[in-house]
């Protein structure tokens, strides 16, 4: 029996017939494999799969999360496009006024000003429409031209701000939603779905929060970014032009209103006529000649 076995060993087990059973192993292991591969894939879907599978609501909330990305990236354009020092802060319209005004040149630095239209040439044109009451009609007239400025520059940038706040948002009320419709299946059911059931319905409704939080994202980096960028062209803004002209400070001014105001004070401070002054002046001017009252009527020889 053992010498039977012996030969039968022999025969079955050979180089080659461990080989190919070898062979054998890892091509069925490959196909498992590839099996298991597709079917995983097949039952988790792509990406268009999960974003469609939200249903009507879904969607719409992913088309408004669309819009406001596109309102996001034009709004970042628009203030690269506003924000460069070349626009707010030309070259050379500071020094020019500051040297017309040391001169005595008025005419000419409103000139500069409005040959290169920029926002330091409309603060610098609101001081000088000032400049015949003085500085510190100058100076208030300035202050009050940078608040308008920065506020016309802020207001574009702030919708980036509303944005980054509403995307959020808007992303978590379709979570809301897809999580409503994944436990009204429960209920519906019974309870007969399962624990897979709920899980894809509530990894279906995170898409939209995922979708918010993309869009959000990067809308309060670009805000935060932009409004340090206003701030500090305001403020070269400001210095540039309390350079440009603090001529007009150290220029001794005497204006218009300053005379009308010394006149009208002068006018007050002299005294009045009385009564009987205007009377007096008012018979003199009739008889000019009687200044020293009735003439007795003369005598004459009969008296």
């Amino acid at each position: 029996m053992q010498s039977l076995l012996r030969i039968l060993t022999d025969n079955l087990v050979t180089p080659g017939t461990v080989t190919s059973w070898r062979d054998s192993l890892v091509l069925a292991q490959a196909d498992s494999v590839n099996t298991d591969g597709g079917a995983s894939g097949s039952e988790g879907g792509s990406l268009t799969d999960i974003i469609l599978s939200g249903g009507i609501p879904g969607i719409f909330i992913l088309l408004v999360l669309v819009a406001l990305s596109v309102g996001a990236a034009y709004l970042l354009f628009d203030q690269v496009m506003t924000l460069r020092r070349g626009e707010l802060i030309p070259d050379g319209v500071s020094e020019t006024v500051r040297q017309a005004l040391l001169t005595g040149r008025v005419a000419e630095a409103d000139t500069a000003c409005r040959r290169t239209p920029s926002v330091l040439s409309v603060v610098l044109l609101s001081g000088l429409s000032e400049i015949e009451f003085g500085w510190n009609q100058v100076e208030k007239a300035v202050e009050d031209s940078l608040f308008q400025q920065s506020s016309r520059l802020m207001r574009k940038v702030e919708y980036l701000s509303v944005i980054g706040n509403i995307a959020p948002m808007v992303g978590l009320l379709g979570t809301v939603t897809g999580m409503i419709f994944a436990f009204q299946q429960v209920a519906t059911t019974r309870g007969a779905a399962g624990a897979g059931d709920l899980a894809e319905g509530i990894y279906q409704a995170l898409v939209t929060t995922v979708g918010g939080l993309i869009v959000a994202i990067p809308s309060l980096a670009i805000y935060a970014v932009c409004r340090n960028r206003v701030d500090s062209m305001i403020a070269e803004i400001a210095y540039q032009s309390q350079v440009a002209l603090a001529p007009i400070k150290r220029r001794p001014t005497r204006t218009v209103r300053h005379t009308a105001a010394s006149q009208g004070k002068a006018v007050a401070a002299s005294p009045a006529p009385s009564s009987g002054e205007q009377d007096k002046k008012l018979t003199l001017g009739a008889n000019p000649t009687n200044t020293d009252g009735p003439k007795s009527p003369p005598i004459g020889p009969g008296h």
